[in-house]
Formats: structure tokens, C-alpha cells, sequence
């Protein structure tokens, strides 16, 4: 026979789809910007790249995995995905041959300005209707639950 489960009280369903309606909108997000550059061979974990190094041109492969969030073995895949698309060079630091620093192309900077104005439009757009008051109480939340992540308190 089942075993019956507690109802859940107003604050878990709330909590619940808080985070729900939060992961809906992270992934169509993600969705919405791969298609929309998908035929320049980018999609938004590239361009993420793009943006940042057009930022800061020849940083570590390790600086940029840590900017951005992205694990060592997954940005070594997509620098390798950019440098096979003539967007990125990657060169070995003189004194640490195994430290590389990458480097936009002139390809990629001319693409990086477009991406940008594309990024811009594409905010605006997914904001419209926001108030600025919305949107600065939004991110101080957003900021409160990543700092909850990387205090360690929900590992295990």
C-alpha cells in the first residue's frame, strides 16, 4: 500500500515553483539564443566566450572557465569548437609551456561587436515591461540563492 506523503505547506509550493518557473526560464533562454545564432555556427556557451574575451583579449583558458563558470574538460571543448572556426588562437605562455592564453581573431572581434548589439537587443527585449525597481529586487534574489549555492550549505 502507498505511503501517504505530507502536503506540502503554501511555502514549499511556492518555493517549489519559484525554482521551477526559474529553471523554465534559464533553459528557454539558452534555447531562444542558440537558435537565433545557430547559422554562425555559435551557440550561447561560444558566444559566452566571445563576449568575455572580447572584454580582455588573451586570457588563460583556466581565467575563462572560472569567469564564466564552466568546468576545465567543457571549455577545452568549446575553445577547441571557436579555434576550428578560425575565432580563437591559442598560444603557450613563455614560461609555463603548459598555460595557454587565447586570443580573438579578427574574424571573431568583428563578430563579438555583433554579438554584443545582438545580446543588447535581445535583454531588451526579454525585459521589456520589466521597472528597473523589478529588475534590481530580481537580482538582488538571484544573487541571494547563488550565494546560498557556493556557500557549500546545500552540499549533501
Amino acid at each position: 500500500m502507498p505511503q501517504s506523503l505530507t502536503k506540502p505547506t503554501p511555502a514549499d509550493q511556492r518555493n517549489a515553483w519559484f525554482i521551477d518557473e526559474l529553471t523554465k526560464v534559464s533553459r528557454k533562454i539558452r534555447t531562444l539564443f542558440d537558435a537565433r545564432v545557430r547559422a554562425q555556427d555559435l551557440t550561447l556557451s561560444r558566444a559566452r566566450v566571445l563576449l568575455r574575451l572580447s572584454e580582455g583579449d588573451g586570457q588563460t583558458q583556466s581565467q575563462l572557465a572560472c569567469k564564466l563558470e564552466v568546468e576545465q574538460p567543457s571549455m577545452v571543448g568549446i575553445l577547441d569548437g571557436l579555434e576550428k572556426l578560425g575565432y580563437i588562437r591559442r598560444e603557450a605562455q613563455e614560461s609555463d609551456r603548459r598555460v595557454k592564453n587565447v586570443y580573438l581573431t579578427d574574424t571573431a572581434r568583428m563578430k563579438a561587436r555583433g554579438l554584443t548589439d545582438f545580446s543588447r537587443r535581445l535583454r531588451e527585449d526579454m525585459l521589456e515591461g520589466i521597472s528597473p525597481a523589478d529588475l534590481e529586487t530580481a537580482t538582488r534574489v538571484l544573487r541571494v540563492i547563488m550565494q546560498n549555492i557556493d556557500s557549500g550549505k546545500l552540499d549533501g
